[in-house]
């Protein structure tokens, strides 16, 4: 994407001046922005990082130039790009989600990357702790693993009759791995039989949803970029079976999900940008600790619980964020 396609995505959110004024010769900072999905998703997180990095004095005073692509959730695509941004000899990535970190990361030991919303770090070996991430990857987690189980609380409180949950993820992606794990444990905890199924490819969404046909009263859907990227066909297909969803951001429940639990994504984009901040100003990577969420969205659709048949308790719909009537 040229720079100048990036200010008309953002635009209405900021004004981004994209080039430097004939008294200022010095070298651009540039910042390769690696967006896992598509613009149409990912736009209004995109618009809340540069917003941050704005107010950070990164304009008039500091500009810097940008690098963006979309990989549209394809992992090859994420290689390619990750290999592009260290041709280009871009100063910081940005890049959201596991498997875009993880591609970045085999591209470059050098450049620093800016990870957001990436589930585990340490779990999934992209930093050494939280603490002392070590290397060249730093960042805001997601905790998609740790809160699994309180996803799985929240889908029984709605359906407190659901013997049989069907579990969906990536098993290319890391993340899903051990989360698909986290939640199969809570689940045996509650009595409640599993059906998971592995999805690698936009074909295998079909047969998943053959597969929980009658054996499954409910779905817990793992995030990712390809599942993300492909969230109305699964919700389409969720519907036609009258099976409720729970997702891991109100994304999903704007294409036509049930719920949603999971960290507010634009806030961690701006945390994101003082991650930026501080490396273009010469902090390593290696010596900024990697954040955890501090604020969560519950949000909850009525329009498709009614299309469910599903009555949704009024103390449920009483603590989350958002109602989607």
């Amino acid at each position: 994407m040229k720079r100048r396609e990036f200010v008309g995505l953002v635009s209405g959110a900021v004004a981004w001046p994209v080039t430097a004024p004939a008294q200022q010769p010095s070298k651009l900072s540039t910042i390769g922005f690696l967006g896992a999905t598509t613009p149409s998703a990912e736009g209004e997180r995109l618009a809340a990082f540069v917003q941050q990095l704005r107010e950070l004095g990164w304009s008039e005073e500091r500009k810097v130039a940008f690098e963006v692509r979309w990989a549209a959730g394809s992992s090859e695509r994420l290689a390619e790009i990750a290999a592009e941004f260290v041709r280009l000899k871009v100063d910081v990535i940005v890049t959201y989600g596991t498997p875009a970190v993880v591609a970045a990361k085999q591209a470059t030991s050098l450049i620093p990357i800016v990870l957001v919303g990436a589930g585990d770090p340490v779990g999934t070996g992209l930093v050494a702790s939280l603490a002392r991430p070590g290397g060249n990857v730093t960042g805001v987690s997601s905790q998609a693993a740790d809160i699994a189980s309180k996803r799985l609380e929240l889908l029984r409180e709605v359906i407190p009759s659901c013997r049989h949950l069907a579990i969906a993820g990536n098993a290319g992606n890391l993340i899903n791995v051990l989360e698909m794990g986290e939640v199969q444990a809570a689940a045996r905890t509650l009595g409640l039989e599993v059906t998971t199924f592995e999805i690698r490819r936009t074909e295998d969404i079909a047969h998943a949803f053959e597969a929980f046909n009658g054996r499954a009263e409910a779905l817990y859907v793992c995030g990712d970029p390809l599942i993300f990227t492909n969230r109305v066909q699964f919700n389409t297909l969720a519907l036609g079976m009258l099976l409720p969803t729970i997702y891991t951001n109100r994304d999903y429940v704007e294409a036509g999900g049930l719920m949603s639990y999971g960290p507010n994504f634009p806030a961690l984009f701006r945390r994101a940008a003082d991650y930026v901040h501080r490396i273009l100003r010469g902090t390593k990577p290696a010596n900024i600790p990697v954040e955890e969420p501090s604020k969560f969205d519950f949000v909850v659709s009525l329009k498709t619980a009614k299309a469910l048949g599903l009555r949704v308790p009024e103390a449920l719909l009483a603590r989350a964020d958002e109602v989607i009537e």
